[in-house]
């Protein structure tokens, strides 16, 4: 049982599993209850165990209060009732609940699991600096990627699908319970528990597991800036600003009307890293994409003049975040070796993955993506004007450790799929996108891409309505499919394309020429050279390879096989060849 000396700790912020201290925890005799209220008057917990009539719950050290029930066990559904510091009652869910009822009903629910983990061997293998391994991740909506599947199903479902087209992680948007589909989950009001929209806490670690046993890792989506205003949820906890920021500058966000948690109180900063603690150990999770770091990093983020406060040094900088943001990646990096903590960060904050910086492994290259889809828009007549969107992102190539995503941040609110992004006819669409995709992978960083954009979906995702899986068997669509799962294929045997990514000295342009709309890049690895030439020109165009011979890896439309002796190499419109050159034959990859 929890001791004086363990509320102590959560007070202040420290406790290293703060999920075995609060929450609700089941025994042979019953379930011991415990939830941080500092100001509260009083507290109450009702549930199923007393025809919800509600027992009062004791004080302990540190504003916490605790309850043992006999005879209550897993599956019992109880909330709190709370007398805040402003004299009102409140019914709340637990803020640490592991587990809750389907949503829009709300009460949290006991669990105790009872899943026995298989994926030993994977999470051995887990250590390793990932700066220099592969890494293709498949983003996914797990309630639109295959409607009615709940974890169990999906588990195999996807594991099957995944490993097929070779990506080595799946990252899942939210899966912490959230009131809200229509939010894609990033509005959570249980940062502990697994949604119950497709199964229990044990289902979830069954897909974890089976996707591990695939080979595959899992990565989640993590969201620490705000949560939404539910007045069951964390908000006024106890009658005061207990996890939000008292002051709407700080404590509201304009644009999600969603409250912002106080980063610099003690129990804030040890309750969120507490949720990625545990997510990481008890869900066997390999990494944590940190949703909204920008939103975080700035105290005027979404404000204008008058509308946000400064720091203590007068500046814009939320000191009190990076300190959060800091302390996390230290925290997880020191608990969980070779987990990874991704940020997603749309500005020029330095140092995001510098070590004496916030300390992220790798940050969403948001510039890359942004530029290389406002260039491919154009029509091919009128790419030359704006060569410098392709060629400007190695520019600031080696700043971070970066991540190319397409995300699926890019095919909604009326931006249209990549699919339709594309210019011309369906063929042509389907040429523009097998080249996107040839180039990123090529690319310096990380590859990163959501579901229906390996088949070409034509249509912009709709969260509410399945992928459009009928589609992916039409020929055109079917081509690009194969073509991510060469490219997958030829991307993890091939260190020139990832053992390098962080290297300046081992990428060097080949070719640039805006007129032709034609760039060819080198990249240098173990085992040899990586040229990516790329026309993505309207019309065929030749480019001087120099000295060979070159193995043709990979072509998004030209029937290329065998090598290439050196020198000029005919291109067809819109697309994108690799050529290897092995600094000796036996380290040559696998065709």
């Amino acid at each position: 049982m929890p001791t004086d000396h363990d509320f102590r700790l959560v007070a202040e912020g420290g406790h290293p599993r703060l999920w075995d201290v609060l929450g609700a925890h089941a025994t042979s005799e019953g379930v011991s209850f415990a939830v941080l209220a500092p100001a509260a008057r009083q507290v109450l917990v009702r549930g199923d165990f007393d025809d919800w009539a509600g027992r009062a719950m004791r004080r302990r050290e540190g504003g916490v209060w605790e309850l043992f029930v006999p005879g209550a066990r897993p599956g019992t559904r109880y909330r709190y009732e709370v007398l805040g510091a402003d004299g009102r009652w409140r019914e709340k869910a637990d803020p640490m609940a592991q587990a809750t009822q389907c949503p829009p009903a709300n009460a949290s629910v006991v669990f105790r699991s009872r899943h026995r983990w298989t994926d030993a061997e994977y999470l051995a293998r887990r250590r390793r600096d990932w700066a220099r391994e592969p890494i293709s991740v498949y983003e996914v909506h797990l309630g639109s990627w295959w409607p009615g599947a709940g974890y169990r199903e999906a588990a195999h479902r996807l594991a099957r699908y995944v490993q097929d087209l070779g990506f080595t992680h799946v990252q899942l948007m939210p899966v912490a319970e959230h009131p809200f589909g229509g939010s894609w989950g990033y509005q959570v009001s249980s940062y502990f528990a697994p949604t119950a929209r497709f199964g229990d806490p044990d289902d979830f670690r069954y897909l974890v597991d089976h996707l591990h046993g695939a080979g595959i890792g899992v990565l989640l989506d993590f969201v620490p800036a705000h949560f939404p205003r539910d007045d069951w949820a964390l908000g006024r906890f106890d009658g005061t600003a207990l996890y939000e920021h008292p002051d709407p500058r700080r404590g509201e966000h304009p644009d999600w009307g969603t409250y912002i948690f106080d980063f610099g109180r003690p129990e804030v900063r040890g309750f969120l890293i507490a949720s990625a603690l545990y997510w990481l150990t008890e869900f066997h999770l390999d990494g944590l994409r940190v949703d909204a770091v920008s939103s975080m990093l700035y105290l005027d983020y979404s404000r204008g003049p008058g509308e946000w406060t400064p720091n203590a040094h007068g500046g814009n900088e939320n000191l009190e975040a990076v300190a959060l943001l800091e302390q996390l990646t230290d925290t997880v990096h020191r608990t969980v070796p070779g987990a990874l903590v991704i940020a997603e960060e749309s500005t020029a904050w330095p140092g995001v993955t510098a070590p004496d910086g916030l300390g992220f492994d790798f940050k969403w290259n948001l510039g890359w993506m942004h530029d290389v889809l406002g260039y491919l828009r154009h029509d091919p007549v009128h790419r030359a004007a704006h060569h410098g969107e392709l060629t400007f992102p190695i520019d600031y190539a080696w700043q971070e450790r970066y991540v190319l995503p397409l995300s699926h941040d890019e095919v909604v609110h009326g931006k249209g799929s990549l699919w339709q992004r594309m210019p011309g006819d369906d063929k042509q669409r389907a040429a523009g996108l097998r080249a996107l995709l040839a180039y990123m992978w090529a690319h310096p960083g990380k590859q990163l891409l959501f579901m229906g954009g390996e088949f070409g979906q034509v249509s912009e995702w709709d969260c509410d309505a399945s992928l459009p899986w009928d589609l992916a068997e039409d020929p055109l669509h079917q081509g690009v499919r194969d073509l991510v799962r060469r490219l997958n294929e030829v991307y993890r045997r091939t260190p020139a394309l990832h053992a390098t990514d962080h290297d300046p000295d081992a990428f060097a342009w080949h070719t640039s020429d805006p007129e032709r709309n034609l760039v060819a890049f080198l990249r240098t690895g173990p085992g040899g050279t990586l040229l990516c030439a790329a026309n993505f020109s309207g019309v065929p165009q030749s480019l001087d390879t120099g000295d060979g011979p070159w193995t043709v890896l990979l072509a998004t439309e030209d029937d290329h096989t065998g090598t290439h002796d050196g020198g000029p190499l005919t291109l067809s419109a819109s697309t994108v060849t690799w050529l290897f050159r092995s600094d000796c034959t036996e380290n040559a990859p696998p065709r």
